[in-house]
């Protein structure tokens, strides 16, 4: 049996019932009270005791009832800090949504979320980093399109059979655009001067063999065209050789392109998604374009190791979705060029598998290389 008396705000001690009762949590100390909770079969009992002054009285106290609870139960203590690694750089928008995600979930009295950003090697080390980690419920991983497009491009140490998927949290749209002085004022006006001069019109991205790249690809394939593709090392060196003149056109992830987007340096030809992004609804998708397939977005969610057990993964995405999900989240979002999607589980693991498919496929047929 395990007790412990925590400063008031943090969560004290879970129980778990060896009776098959279910879970009953302790919170033993907290805004000069104490809280005792025990489930009696059917329903769950609290027990609000009266502040005392000495917290020793009170973590003695806080003994003295569980000693007494009329169930037999086996303590543990649970996870109060819960580690986010993002295998992204510092203030990238990854890590921006990894902090918004934290604070929100904190907010809702859940764990103590705690980012650790491990970038390197397109998102490999952080990646393979919670691969080993040890599959409790207290490190989870944010992922990408890189996270299942790695296996099929470069040699790593891992697979989609080293995680569990807990929740898609959140999407931004993939923009195609062209510089704001450009004749090409549609999708259709690119492609038809790509089939009238092929070869010689260009599109950028940050890559190679980013989403970006592949869905350039999946573009040029089902439209039979030929464009060169330049690759940049992120989507800013890209945009800048846009506005300059040295490219024809680039995909870009939204965030990337908005300013430029509302003084009208840049022009949006169409967006990747199946329906219009919301901060672009006069802007057609490449569907709507007569690509009626079409469907990508750049989209964020969070996975654990394999064999973490179910009720913690059942935990971490109620956690989640409802962060996610919360009505003061919506404008924070949409702030980063985001919105909220929430779908966890079986539906987020079944995303994952269609994409890692339609992305090998894709990598396989281009003959697509990391470098």
């Amino acid at each position: 049996m395990k007790v412990q008396c925590r400063r008031a705000g943090h969560k004290g001690v879970y129980a778990r019932l060896s009776t098959g009762y279910g879970r009953a949590l302790l919170e033993s100390v907290r805004v000069g009270k104490i809280v005792c909770a025990f489930a009696h079969a059917e329903r769950l009992s609290w027990t609000i005791l009266p502040t005392l002054r000495n917290r020793d009285w009170q973590c003695a106290l806080a003994l003295a009832l569980l000693l007494m609870l009329p169930v037999q139960v086996a303590w543990s203590e649970g996870p109060r800090t819960v580690k986010l690694v993002v295998p992204y750089a510092p203030a990238s928008g990854p890590d921006i949504l990894a902090r918004l995600l934290a604070e929100q979930i904190g907010r809702q009295n859940g764990p103590i979320i705690v980012v650790e950003d491990r970038p390197g090697a397109g998102t490999v080390i952080g990646t393979e980093a919670v691969a080993r980690a040890t599959p409790d419920g207290n490190t989870v991983l944010l992922v990408a399109p890189s996270f299942v497009i790695n296996p099929s491009l470069r040699k790593v140490n891992y697979d989609l059979s080293n995680f569990e998927p807990i929740c898609h949290l959140a999407a931004t749209p993939m923009v195609l655009v062209v510089n704001g002085a450009s004749t090409y004022r549609s999708l259709a006006d690119l492609i038809d001067a790509a089939r009238a001069k092929p070869g010689e019109l260009t599109l950028g991205s940050g890559g190679p063999g980013s989403s970006l790249h592949i869905g350039f690809e999946i573009l040029r394939r089902a439209a039979g065209i030929n464009m060169t593709y330049v690759p940049y090392n992120g989507n800013a060196p890209a945009i800048n050789a846009l506005l300059g003149g040295h490219l024809t056109s680039v995909y870009a992830d939204y965030p990337t392109v908005v300013e430029q987007l509302k003084v009208g340096t840049l022009h949006a030809l169409a967006t990747a998604g199946r329906k219009r992004a919301q901060a672009l609804l006069d802007v057609p998708t490449v569907a709507e374009s007569g690509f009626k397939d079409y469907d990508l977005d750049i989209w964020y969610g969070l996975v654990a190791p394999a064999k973490t057990p179910n009720d913690a993964l059942s935990q971490l995405a109620e956690w989640s979705s409802t962060a996610i999900k919360a009505s003061d989240m919506g404008p924070k979002l949409a702030q980063q060029g985001l919105y909220p999607v929430g779908s966890c589980g079986a539906e987020f693991g079944a995303h994952l598998h269609k994409q890692y498919d339609e992305y090998a496929r894709v990598i396989r047929d281009a003959n697509m290389k990391a470098e």
